[in-house]
């Protein structure tokens, strides 16, 4: 029997995308991510969905505006389009930063915090607000106060980040 040039079916190449799980895509485009992270800019975390929809959340040390977040959107698309890892464009990708109401998950935004209101749940449960006085690599500083008046009192405390639940910065109007 000769074989034509028409392919048998069940013989058609698998897109790429079926050959590299989510956790290779992710990383391969976390990959084409670094050209465009500088000094100041950083990623903060980057998820996928079984849709192939890629969320990117980066920060910035002097704040990320959404132009920055858009030039940088375009320009990782026009990549992963390029590598032809989704064939027929089967994949959305958003760049943004974290927004406010994200838990911190870096030494980085912590730092970038120093000054802020902050809402620190411990692993214990016990929530603590404060003004985010100081990091160190293994531990954040907490300013608050105690009392009203003439017995205010402004006190400090030190929670190892082995003891942090969660930190979020907290919005003051």
């Amino acid at each position: 029997m000769q074989r034509t040039k028409k392919q048998w079916k069940g013989t058609e190449a698998f897109p790429s995308s079926f050959i590299m799980s989510q956790e290779a895509h992710l990383q391969a485009i976390e990959k084409l991510l670094e050209p465009f992270l500088g000094e100041d800019v950083f990623l903060v975390s980057a998820r996928i969905k079984p849709t192939n929809n890629f969320k990117i959340y980066l920060d910035a040390d002097n704040g990320l505006g959404i132009e920055k977040c858009i030039r940088i959107n375009r320009a990782l698309y026009k990549q992963i389009e390029e590598k032809g890892w989704y064939p027929n464009g089967d994949f959305s990708l958003e760049v943004s930063s974290p927004g406010i109401d994200e838990p911190l998950k870096l030494l980085r935004q912590y730092r970038k915090n120093i000054g802020r209101n902050v809402e620190v749940i411990t692993n214990d449960d016990l929530r603590k607000e404060g003004k985010l006085a100081g990091v160190s690599d293994d531990a954040i500083t907490l300013e608050f106060t105690t009392g009203k008046g003439k017995k205010a009192e402004t006190k400090t405390e030190t929670i190892g980040f082995t003891d942090i639940k969660q930190t979020r910065v907290l919005v003051t109007f």
